[in-house]
């Protein structure tokens, strides 16, 4: 009997075996858990894959002026969320997820910047109460993430960034039900990614024209790869931001920028940004000499591939633009030294949002106006603004910088004119974390801005105002021209690199070798009807012999119209036209 009793448990054997392998790999599953060491570690990897990969990203964009755009704004926006991480220690999750939603929140440039930061604040969201995630916690906060950005869109388009995250959080939260391996989980959120990145070119038209998958799409799929691999191990432990390594790595041991004391301050900004090496021709010295000229401080290092430039200066606008004559611009730092140093005995700049100086409000409204340029910010404060916000095409200012605006603002509604399209999220990001009255008026050009401002009457409501506003940005019709900044190919048309493009309400209306032809076909389009200013913004690079060829064709599409040249001073678009009826 005994002996049988041993047989038949060892038939029985198997049957337990399998439970007790199904238990095992359960307890495997769930030991597999990011803490906050690990998501701290995951974002980092995020935020060093974008920074390495951000010129791939930028190349999607389907226009190829030279705006830096998607994957430079996501770089920045996650290097801001690495930055802060790196300050913690052995983060609790629940830490670790606060810093990087806020650093996110605050950091947020453009819109695929501000679209990045709510994916993440959805995920702090849903998961800030834990100690840990399993791949079903994490599904979870993925999808909650997807939602929050959707929500946040007024007009959620398909095929972008909105329907990748979704559809990989769908495919990740149905996986989970089987297996809540956080790898496994994040495997099949790439996995499912990636096809719905194929699918944005047939969604979108513009993609399908330009024959390109959405670049925010592509940031995303990216940034779920550099998570996978840090949680993995792939790719090791990062404790700091990794930035992108050029082919050969600039030694600024001798370039020690933090070193400048501001006790005495002649200019009032400091200013840092790194340029490409594009154009091999242009001086690093006659660079250096330039900067001398408009402020001081200056320290200029080069190698094969890249240019560092800091200085103090009064102008900021104008380094940028110089620096741009060598290629692309990254790591850009602005900062007002005059208020650093009436904060110097603090221990640092207060990050937290709810810690800031507000301005007591002297009167009913005030504007907050972003625009760069000499001649374009002299155009807005003699309109009447209070604050402005330097950026633009190339620099798109974060949800911190234009909130700390309106906080200076001293008035008790602020009307917040973001005046180009990639801004015109982070202004309402902004204008929903402040704490005085703020109002978007959803300008996209500078034009637009203008006739919004000319459009307000101090005696009305709010609403009326806002009305008037709005009502306005359908009187101008606005253009600009740029150089492409690459080859490339849309709508059945070849763009050569240094083109001169002309756009119109941000489509291309043209692009030729030739300014005249460009500026004829643009004057022609936009001057339809009987137009009755036409004004004429000229930026940084533009000759008076362009000048001239620019007035001449508007001059001659636009009959009666009264022209007004003013000398901007914005760089990227060497000319920015406005047309009113």
């Amino acid at each position: 009997m005994h002996c049988n009793e041993n047989l038949t448990g060892f038939a029985r054997a198997p049957a337990a075996s399998g439970a007790i392998k199904a238990f095992e790999t359960e307890a495997q599953n769930l030991a597999k858990m990011i803490d906050g060491d690990a998501f701290k570690n995951m974002i980092t990897a995020a935020a060093a894959m974008i920074e390495e990969k951000k010129d791939t990203i930028n190349a999607l964009n389907v226009f190829p002026v030279p705006d830096g755009d998607t994957g430079t704004n996501m770089a920045m926006t996650l290097n801001n969320a690495a930055v802060e991480l790196a300050r913690l220690e052995s983060p609790t999750l629940g830490r670790a997820l606060e810093v990087t939603s806020s650093a996110l929140l605050r950091g947020a440039r453009g819109n695929s910047g501000v679209i990045t930061s709510l994916l993440f604040r959805g995920v702090a969201k849903n998961a800030k109460d834990g100690k840990a995630l399993d791949g079903l916690k994490l599904a979870e906060a993925l999808s909650e993430g997807s939602a929050t950005a959707y929500k946040a869109v007024m007009k959620p388009a398909e095929g972008t960034i909105l329907t990748v995250s979704r559809v990989s959080s769908e495919a990740a939260l149905k996986a989970a039900q089987k297996n809540r391996d956080p790898e496994y989980i994040l495997g099949i959120a790439i996995a499912s990614a990636k096809k719905a990145l194929a699918q944005t070119t047939e969604q979108n038209p513009v993609l399908k024209k330009a024959g390109v998958v959405d670049a925010g799409g592509y940031g995303y799929v990216l940034i779920l790869e550099a998570m996978q691999n840090a949680l993995s191990g792939t790719i090791g432990k990062l404790t700091k931001l990794i930035p992108v390594p050029p082919k050969t790595r600039l030694d600024l041991s001798g370039a020690d920028f933090s070193s400048f004391h501001t006790e005495e301050i002649t200019f009032a900004y400091c200013t840092e940004f790194i340029a490409e090496r594009r154009d091999r021709r242009r001086s690093p010295q006659k660079l250096r000499e330039y900067l001398g000229t408009i402020g001081d401080c200056v320290v200029v290092v080069d190698d094969d591939e890249i240019v560092k430039v800091h200085v103090h200066t009064d102008t900021p606008d104008k380094a940028l633009a110089e620096g741009l004559r060598f290629g692309g611009l990254s790591a850009i730092k602005i900062e007002n030294m005059q208020e650093q140093l009436a904060r110097k005995t603090t221990d640092q700049m207060v990050s937290e949002i709810g810690k800031r100086d507000i301005a007591e409000p002297e009167k009913r409204y005030g504007f907050v106006s972003v625009c760069s340029g000499d001649g374009v910010e002299a155009v807005f404060s003699d309109l009447g603004a209070d604050q402005i916000v330097q950026g633009g095409q190339t620099m798109n200012p974060s949800t911190e910088d234009i909130l700390a605006a309106v906080d200076r603002t001293p008035a008790e509604v602020v009307y917040i004119l973001p005046n180009n399209k990639n801004i015109v999220m982070a202004a309402m990001q902004a204008a929903s974390l402040s704490q005085k009255q703020a109002v978007v008026i959803a300008t996209k050009s500078i034009p637009q801005g203008i006739c919004a401002m000319l459009a307000f009457e101090a005696e009305r409501d709010i609403e009326q105002n806002t009305a008037a506003m709005n009502a306005a940005l359908e009187s101008v019709r606005s253009g600009q021209i740029t150089r492409a900044a690459r080859d490339s190919e849309f709508d059945g048309k070849a763009i050569c690199r240094s083109d001169f493009l002309a756009l119109e309400e941000g489509k291309l209306c043209a692009n030729d070798k030739k300014l005249e032809t460009a500026a004829k076909k643009l004057a022609k389009s936009m001057c339809r009807g009987k137009p009755s200013f036409i004004t004429i913004l000229t930026g940084v690079d533009a000759t008076a012999a362009q000048e001239a060829i620019v007035r001449a064709a508007f001059a001659k599409e636009g009959g009666a119209a009264e022209i007004n040249v003013i000398a901007g001073g914005q760089p990227v678009y060497p000319f920015i036209i406005s047309v009113e009826s």
